[in-house]
């Protein structure tokens, strides 16, 4: 079935107290890092669904969410299908670093500094996320 909208989703950059950010990889994605996050339900509020597809993919409980950017993923080579999403893409804050990859969606992950984030392989929308945290908040 072809697509006949935009998709709306959500992901984020997860901060641990240390300040770094967690990186995950998906095979929709390929070889490439990228952050935890998903498709928003209908009825659901957007920080809603991020809280549980961070959850559901890598098991954190997060807090201290908030909008960072809004970009548009029209047919991205990067991704494994060709779809149109609007990413709403939040910064966010976990107390636990006992990551859980739930092994569907993402199949391993890493915490880097964000500051050396950017000499890692990211998918396009993560590296632009990261580049405006930096920007940003100029500080972890």
């Amino acid at each position: 079935m072809k697509q006949k909208y935009p998709e709306p989703t959500v992901g984020a950059l997860i901060l641990n107290r240390k300040g770094e950010v967690l990186l995950v990889k998906s095979h929709k994605w390929g070889d490439r890092l990228t952050i935890p996050g998903g498709h928003v339900e209908v009825g659901e509020k957007l920080v809603d669904a991020l809280k549980r597809e961070i959850k559901e993919e890598v098991g954190l409980d997060v807090f201290g969410v908030r909008l960072l950017m809004i970009q548009e993923a029209i047919f991205a080579r990067e991704f494994w299908k060709k779809k149109h999403f609007i990413f709403f893409d939040y910064v966010c804050r976990c107390k636990r670093e006992n990551v859980r990859v739930d092994g569907d969606e993402i199949q391993s992950f890493e915490w880097v500094d964000p500051r050396k984030a950017p000499q890692r392989k990211m998918e396009m929308f993560t590296e632009r996320m990261v580049r405006r945290f930096l920007l940003t908040e100029g500080r972890v």
